[in-house]
């Protein structure tokens, strides 16, 4: 996370294609990968529909960009958006991008900027089409921000449909199967002779495997709990040279039943 920590980020926000609620919690979580240098929104501000994230944009020092629609049916705010990202790109005063949207025609400015060497992480709601999701290095649903994130979990076990769910701070999330055969593939490859793996690598790859994972998606702050949450794993919690610092090692219980 350190070496994140210093990228300098361009965010990029389409206004027509995403809440306006809580843009600060937003900008906390951007500010986890790095340091927002540039921070631009695009929309066509003489729409009542936007007049919610005035107050918004002045409390986050966000620079609204005009964009009237000057075609009926057609998104002017994308190719804004998409213009502007290259000019950044090739002025070479920032390392990485954020791309605030959940429409899919960001999909091929994504890619473009990832194969100029670009960090890209991509932050929509749910809805967002699969294809933007994948082009980003990373990418956070607007559900899982917020101070109700923030509070304490009670969790709680059942299984119901061969999906296991967890107990946030208002509802249950399903953890599909899917996502419990993903970790115990991703325990797999960098797993030892003994079948053990660095738990700090295992969620890096899956980050790489699949942008959208985030254990706040099912309920969980962090990984860790995640995984000891989950019956097919096993944690064990070991020293480092430093008595503060302890590294944990998952492996998958049908392992050690072999």
């Amino acid at each position: 996370m350190s070496e994140l920590q210093d990228l300098r980020l361009a965010v990029l926000i389409d206004a027509d294609n995403v809440p306006y609620g809580d843009v600060g919690a937003m900008m906390e979580e951007i500010a986890l990968y790095g340091t927002a240098t540039i921070k631009r929104i695009y929309g066509d501000w003489t729409r009542p529909n936007l007049s919610g994230w005035k107050k918004n944009l002045l409390d986050n020092a966000i620079t609204p960009i005009q964009q009237y629609s000057y075609t009926f049916g057609k998104n002017s705010t994308d190719s804004a958006m998409i213009i502007d990202a290259m000019d950044i790109l090739y002025s070479g005063k920032v390392d990485g991008f954020c791309l605030v949207s959940s429409d899919s025609d960001f999909t091929r400015l994504a890619i473009r900027l990832r194969e100029a060497g670009m960090k890209v992480f991509g932050i929509g709601e749910k809805k967002t089409p699969s294809p933007f999701i994948v082009a980003c290095d990373k990418f956070i649903y607007f559900e899982i921000l917020g101070p109700s994130n923030n509070k304490k979990e009670e969790k709680s076990k059942s299984k119901k449909n061969g999906n296991y769910t967890s107990k946030g701070a208002k509802s249950y999330t399903k953890v599909p199967k899917d996502v419990i055969k993903l970790i115990s593939v991703t325990v797999d490859n960098l797993a030892d002779d003994n079948g053990w793996a660095f738990l700090g690598e295992v969620g890096s790859l899956l980050s790489k495997k699949r942008p959208d994972f985030d254990p706040r998606n099912y309920g969980f702050k962090k990984l860790t709990p995640l995984v000891k949450y989950l019956k097919e794993f096993e944690i064990d919690e070991r020293d480092t040279n430093n008595p503060y610092v302890k590294h944990n090692y998952i492996r998958n219980k049908s392992t050690n039943s072999k």
